[in-house]
């Protein structure tokens, strides 16, 4: 089986399992178009370019996801003090953990900090009809902190920018977006830093 016909067997697994395009797309690690692609491959639709990351090797070990979350955190502390990319004093008091993957980094990383953990729920994973993203009620509120976004993978950038927005109307200041892989090159989204642990370049 071709690595192509594997993510349509996977795909069309999570999709009978009952799992939104949105939830595929965050489990595999494709954008939206290339989920669609992935379940209808309609006649003379061309596919979409697209990076399949997968990670699960690391994702599914307890001792590797932890080492990656302090690579994260060193990679921000080591920006911080060198290229004082933050005014001075300006700490994060909170970390947002994007779900599903961005929740386990960002629980790490607040642990070894000693600083807040929230965790947003994106609106692709909304089954409503009117989809909208929203914090889930169980975790910290983020009125008036200095918030860290953590994702795992940069895949269009629409979610980051979709949280972003959340944060802000919520009385929240986020500082910056971390994440492990970047596929698209992003060095901002709507003024907020992007700092990706890889980048992901399509070469051609």
């Amino acid at each position: 089986m071709s690595a192509l016909e594997e993510l349509i067997t996977k795909a069309k697994a999570l999709q009978a399992e009952g799992h939104t395009p949105g939830q595929i797309s965050d489990e595999l690690g494709l954008s939206m178009e290339t989920v669609t692609w992935l379940l209808t491959q309609q006649k003379g639709m061309e596919a979409p370019k697209d990076v399949h990351i997968d990670w699960t090797a690391i994702g599914s070990h307890g001792v590797l996801l932890g080492d990656m979350a302090m690579m994260m955190l060193k990679r921000f502390l080591y920006l911080a003090e060198e290229e004082a990319v933050y005014p001075a004093g300006e700490v994060p008091d909170t970390v947002v953990g994007i779900a599903l993957s961005g929740v386990p980094l960002a629980t790490l990383i607040a642990a070894e900090e000693g600083l807040k953990l929230a965790v947003y729920l994106p609106a692709k994973h909304s089954r409503s009809e009117a989809p909208t993203g929203s914090l889930s009620g169980t975790f910290s509120t983020i009125a008036g902190e200095r918030c860290i976004i953590i994702d795992d993978v940069v895949t269009t950038g629409t979610t980051l920018a979709e949280a972003i927005a959340f944060l802000r109307r919520h009385g929240a200041v986020p500082m910056a977006v971390w994440s492990l892989f970047d596929k698209q090159g992003v060095r901002e989204i709507d003024g907020v830093p992007v700092h990706s642990l890889f980048a992901i370049s399509r070469l051609g």
